[in-house]
């Protein structure tokens, strides 16, 4: 139970490649992210990954018209139908190719999926009881190239795909006996969006080019006829001499329906006829805005293009007015999207990881939210564990809310990477260390850089820390092999540590003494006494160079990482090593694509390259480069889990062996650069081709860790990985824990404990049992004049777990000022026993201080909200010259309620 961290949510990666997704009721928005999915709310302000992940990046996804399944599908056909409820998978299947797009039929009956140049229509999951979730119900051909984008009618009677060929094809996804498939020209470039006007069948088609054209359909919806069963009969008939496809194998029964671009007169006569109704061009300000994205909402006739430059254009149709243009990023826009009520458009741009929700009527942004362009590097969490900050390769620096998922403040001061960032002991000022040569720090109030702290000569920072009281800034250098010391209050620079013969790769300050531990690459870890004018105190020899140091949450133990993939434990007093662990062997590197040696081989040279201690000091968090965290427990110097960080085979190093598949005779195909990922992309570098980024390169980014912190609560861990921010949690009330249980000792003793109201003495027996719902009732059932009498009869040991209890029971219950009434009572009572193991309790601590400040903030924001509104009501008052109203309440009528 203490090791059962689960995988909880990702911060730091809020869009990566695919499409957009609003749920049914328009308030929340799905995202793919690599190989997982985050669903966005934005109306209660929260994301939430969710714990499933594909094998490989996640390149479409289908929504069912209920919002209830999703079909997800990864860039080598494998997919998933997953249930958005349950928020778990239900089944698998592949479809053995790269999988361009998915659509679920307005009905919910039936799904189309396009691959290469055909598109396959599958009966719809839980609509029938089948063996299989995917049952293919026909194959529809006819465009000669990759098919791009599907849209259907309202009815469900018919789709159409759009292609690269610059051909769009209408089919019937019934037996219709006027429209069995249509095929429309009049592009000259690859389909972008194709989309159904509401109620009809009249079409639009928007190409790459920039130019829409308007198809009028001289058949209404209701006018599609059945066809007769003889006709069905000739139809479903095998073409002789044509072997059956991947799809069709096993499917005998599956309708093939096979277009084609000229049908003759005989079989055109009596059917559906198009006939172009305008044509319209986009303003293009460049030669490299070419169309990528577009949407179109029915109900509104709202059409939203988004193009390679950043730009975006509203035009309302079919008279083509242009209702607005924006520019919002310099990467060009990858999806879009339109809720079902047609106010908000969510925007993706993969080039920069962003994804931004806009409200147009009111011209303005409803989410705005963007990763870190490169890799993160740092991570730090605040005193309350309510926020966590990040550093990036960037230069930026950004501060998250743990609870909701959010980024609220980004600082872009540096002009470097920024190699560290941390909080100070109030939680009020975040300082960060970069390349640039600047040590900064950050007020959370006024979101602003106060201090800049720089060295006498230019050097590059690679570690920071501070000390407990938040007064001294350290931090070590890579290239003078010297430490700084500054003071936060006048931002002078104190002192300079020097000793080192190599760069700085790690500082820590013990949080008890005034001891400042320095970590090199000269194989020593020097210890520096604050009080004694920075003087050395000890050098401690190491067999490596040293990688990472940290203190123990009490300072009475040290921990290092060296090159050699040791984890060794010292006492800081004595400078005596107290133990170490050899981990090379638990990191299991994967092998590289473009690796000569084994994994086995190349795992001998790594190392760990970042520690960090549990909120208790029980435990050691260890990771480096590969996709495995280590969790070891100190005393007993054994491994005690190992967490799997990712499965996704789009990021490099992640297996042991090579694909023999991907092995050729000159070679690893890797080796090849085939301009795939990019439609804009150049597949051969011609001299004078002006399209494309010929600076761009298909590459695979190797999977890492490069930090990991513990919340202060102790319920929670992070990493900062290739994937993002990821959030790993103890998932509280699914495991039976009892606590000196007894035969006598059954839940319906305590219910007679309580009949009786003998309080005291059911408290007890429930924490024996130590199951939560029983605990919580019992609580509640206490009055509210006898906490008091009880809190000073509990025995000293139950104080602590209802302590315990009390701090995870906040978070979720209404009953507010009862359950503050206990956490007062027993803080007065027994905080001078407590304060004996404050050590042992820091976690929990931690913990009840985040959940009464989040109920703080809420409620503040509840008593303004009501204060404005009354202040509003009694301007409007005075000014219809109505009788003055009760006066609303002051601050000071309102702090007690804070």
């Amino acid at each position: 139970m203490k090791f059962a961290y689960r995988f909880s949510n990702l911060l730091g990666t809020v869009y990566r490649h695919g499409n957009l997704n609003f749920t049914p009721d328009g308030n929340s928005i799905i995202s793919p992210v690599g190989n997982r999915i985050t669903v966005f709310d934005l109306k209660n302000n929260k994301s939430e990954t969710l714990p499933f992940a594909t094998r490989h990046n996640i390149a479409c996804v289908g929504l069912s018209p209920d919002g209830n399944l999703a079909v997800l599908v990864d860039e080598e056909g494998a997919a998933l139908l997953i249930s958005l409820l349950r928020k778990s998978v239900l089944n698998q299947f592949h479809f053995h190719k790269p999988v361009h797009s998915v659509s679920f039929s307005p009905d919910g009956r039936k799904f189309v999926i396009t691959k290469d140049n055909v598109a396959l229509m599958y009966h719809a999951p839980g609509r029938r009881r089948e063996f299989s979730a995917f049952v293919l119900d026909k194959s529809y051909y006819g465009p000669y190239d990759e098919t791009t984008c599907i849209d259907w009618t309202d009815d469900s009677k018919c789709f159409v795909i759009g292609s690269k060929d610059m051909s769009t094809w209408v089919f019937g996804a019934q037996r219709w006996a006027n429209l069995l498939y249509y095929s429309l020209g009049g592009h000259k470039d690859s389909i972008v969006g194709c989309f159904f006007e509401a109620n009809s069948l009249n079409l639009y088609t928007i190409s790459r080019d920039g130019v829409l054209c308007v198809w009028q359909c001289d058949t209404e919806l209701a006018g599609l006829k059945s066809r007769l069963p003889e006709e069905e009969a000739a139809v479903q008939k095998p073409v002789p001499g044509r072997e059956q496809s991947e799809e069709e194998e096993g499917e005998p029964n599956v309708e093939q329906i096979r277009g084609k671009a000229n049908p003759n007169q005989k079989e055109s006569s009596g059917k559906v006829k198009y006939s172009r109704a305008a044509k319209h061009f986009f303003n293009k300000e460049g030669d490299f805005n070419n169309l990528t994205a577009a949407a179109y909402h029915k109900k509104i006739h709202l059409l939203v293009t988004g193009f390679a430059s950043g730009i975006f254009h509203l035009h309302e149709l079919p008279d083509f007015n242009l209702i607005h243009s924006l520019s919002i990023s310099d990467q060009h826009i990858n999806t879009i999207s339109i809720n079902n009520t047609g106010d908000w458009i969510a925007f993706g741009c993969s080039g920069l990881g962003q994804l931004l929700v806009w409200e147009w009527q009111s011209e303005s942004y409803v989410l705005k939210q963007q990763g870190h362009f490169n890799n993160m590097v740092s991570l730090a969490y605040s005193p309350d564990g309510q926020h966590l900050v990040t550093g990036g390769d960037d230069g930026k620096v950004k501060v998250w809310n743990a609870s909701s998922g959010f980024c609220f403040v980004t600082f872009t001061e540096h002009t470097g990477s920024v190699t560290a960032a941390t909080f100070t002991s109030n939680g009020f000022v975040v300082v960060s260390a970069s390349l640039d040569g600047t040590v900064r720090a950050f007020d959370l109030h006024r979101y602003r850089n106060f201090r800049t702290f720089t060295s006498p000569r230019l050097t590059q920072f690679s570690c920071l820390t501070i000390d407990v009281s938040g007064e001294i800034v350290c931090a070590g250098s890579q290239d003078a092999f010297d430490v700084y010391v500054w003071s936060m209050q006048t931002g002078r620079l104190l002192d300079i540590l020097a000793g080192h013969e190599g760069p700085i790769s790690s500082i820590s300050f013990s949080p008890s003494k005034a001891i400042l531990a320095t970590a090199s690459w000269d194989k020593t870890v020097r210890l520096w006494n604050m009080y004694d004018s920075w003087k050395m105190k000890e050098t401690l020899n190491l067999t490596s160079n040293v990688m990472a140091v940290t203190f123990r949450p009490d300072g009475k133990e040290l921990a290092m990482t060296t090159l050699d993939g040791q984890i060794s434990f010292w006492d800081p007093e004595t400078a005596t090593q107290t133990g170490s662990i050899e981990g090379r062997h638990d990191l299991q590197m994967g092998r590289r694509e473009l690796d000569k040696i084994t994994a086995k081989q190349a795992a001998k040279g790594k190392s760990f390259t970042t520690l960090c201690y549990s909120a208790d000091g029980q435990s050691i968090l260890a990771g480096g480069l590969s996709k495995f965290v280590c969790i070891y427990h100190v005393q007993e110097q054994i491994l005690m889990k190992k967490f799997e960080i990712s499965c996704n085979l789009s990021l490099d190093a992640m297996e042991e062996y090579l694909d023999r598949r991907k092995m050729t005779e000159f070679g690893s195909m890797a080796l090849m650069d085939e301009g795939v990922g990019d439609d804009n992309a150049v597949d051969l570098a011609l001299p004078g081709v002006k399209r494309g980024d010929m600076s761009s390169r298909h590459f695979k980014p190797e999977i890492r860790v490069t930090c990991l912190r513990f919340s202060p609560t102790g319920r929670s861990w992070a990493a900062t990985t290739t994937e993002g921010l990821l959030i790993y949690s103890l998932e509280s009330g699914m495991i039976f824990d009892p606590f000196e249980l007894d035969l006598d000792i059954t839940p319906s003793n305590v219910h007679k404990m309580l009949r009786r109201k003998e309080f005291t003495a059911a408290i007890v027996m429930a924490f024996q049992l130590n199951e939560k719902r029983l605990i919580q009732e019992v609580l509640e059932n206490v009055p509210c004049n006898e906490i008091d009498v009880i809190c000073s009869s509990l025995p000293e040991l139950y104080v602590e777990k209802i302590l315990q209890f009390l701090a995870f029971a906040l978070e979720t219950s209404q009953h507010l000022e009862f359950y503050l009434t206990w956490v007062q009572r027993l803080l007065m009572l027994h905080g001078q026993k407590l304060k004996i193991r404050s050590e042992m309790l820091l976690p929990m601590i931690h913990s009840l201080q985040e959940t009464i400040h989040s109920h703080f903030e809420d409620v503040s924001k509840l008593c303004d909200w009501n204060r404005y509104n009354l202040k509003y009501a009694l301007a409007v008052s005075q000014q219809r010259g109505l009788k003055r109203p009760v006066e609303p309440p002051t601050n000071d009528d309102n702090s007690d309620v804070h």
